[in-house]
């Protein structure tokens, strides 16, 4: 096995690695070294991102048109006082 050394990480990048590793319950070294495999095997990560997960998520529920961006708009926190 080779080892590899990696100079000048960012703190912020390896504070998140960190997390992702604690999250997945497996050490930092387990977690690049399979975000490395996936990087260079040319497969995509076969988890869903986001996108896909919102998708499946209102799959069901007939939306039949695109919802518009709140871009620009303010946003006001509803009241929940009667």
């Amino acid at each position: 096995m080779t080892q590899l050394v990696i100079r000048d990480l960012e703190d912020d990048v390896r504070d998140m690695l960190v997390d992702m590793a604690r999250r997945r319950g497996r050490s930092v070294e387990e977690e690049v070294r399979d975000i490395l495999r996936e990087a260079v095997s040319g497969k995509p990560d076969d988890r869903p991102n986001l996108g896909s997960r919102l998708a499946q998520c209102f799959a069901t529920d007939n939306l039949d048109h695109e919802i518009k961006e709140l871009r620009g708009h303010p946003v006001h926190a509803p009241s929940f006082e009667s």
